[in-house]
């Protein structure tokens, strides 16, 4: 029987993070490459993907950056290739990476309803199909999708009062279908040995956010604050881990009770 830590353990473990040096990727490579995984953070942002690694590195941990555009089906599957020729497999699969353009629904034009949809939708299937053959191949694999607390409820525009922010329309669509696709290929995917689950966060704090945003959605979590960097790593070790070797299918909100009320 293995000891609690060991379940934890991704030592000996590969695991790829599309937008590893966003808010939440750089965190999540971050918790993966502690727990022992070799962590290939992957964006169109190679250098600031760079960074987060050399960072990583400068820990002694296992890190490195590969170029991804999850527009652009050859490019997914160049990385897909180049992680196997460098380590063998691909153990973990992140999909973390998200395009933002456009605003509320009357502030997105067709234009940008298609480009996010290329990538937040389409990106998403192809990725996960590509690395999904690897792990086949290989008979195991876990694949974490992040999602977000706008695809479960909807959203409370009075948070954003007068700052001139606002929830995109975009989102709640593409999320709400990571949800509802990470279902799919659970089943799709458990006779191969591969699991496949879903976290949703709620708000990151971050730099430079409005006081009357922040207020606002504080008052409205019953834990009374925004996400902290820390607590997705200890959600995200789980679900890739042996810890959830049971788990697959599943969506866990990370939001401090914001999907509980």
């Amino acid at each position: 029987m293995s000891g609690s830590k060991d379940l934890f353990s991704l030592a000996g473990k590969v695991a790829l993070v599309s937008g590893g040096a966003g808010l939440y990727g750089r965190h999540i490579a971050s918790a993966l490459a502690t727990a022992g995984a070799h962590v290939v953070l992957a964006a169109r942002g190679t250098e600031a993907c760079e960074i987060t690694a050399a960072d990583l590195r400068a820990q002694g941990l296992k890190a490195s950056a590969m170029p991804l555009d999850l527009a652009d089906e050859g490019s997914i599957r160049t990385l897909r290739d180049a992680v196997v020729s460098q380590h063998g497999r691909i153990d973990v699969l992140i999909n973390n990476a998200v395009a933002r353009v456009g605003g509320d629904i009357d502030h997105t034009t067709r234009e940008q309803w298609e480009m996010t949809s290329q990538v937040n939708s389409t990106g998403l299937f192809l990725m996960s199909r590509d690395v999904g053959a690897q792990m086949v191949a290989q008979g195991s694999g876990s694949i974490v999708n992040i999602a977000s607390i706008y695809g479960v409820v909807g959203p409370d525009f009075s948070i954003y009062g007068s700052t001139g922010m606002t929830n995109p329309a975009f989102y709640a669509y593409d999320k709400g279908g990571m949800i509802s696709f990470t279902r799919y290929l659970a089943a799709y995917y458990a006779p191969h040995n591969i699991r496949v689950n879903c976290l949703s966060p709620g708000g990151l704090a971050s730099p430079g956010q409005p006081a009357e945003f922040v207020a606002n959605y504080e008052a409205r979590v019953p834990l009374g604050r925004l996400a902290g960097p820390d607590d997705i790593k200890g959600p995200v070790v789980f679900l890739a881990s042996d810890a959830s070797g049971y788990v697959t299918g599943v969506n866990i909100p990370v939001d401090g009770g914001w999907t509980a009320h």
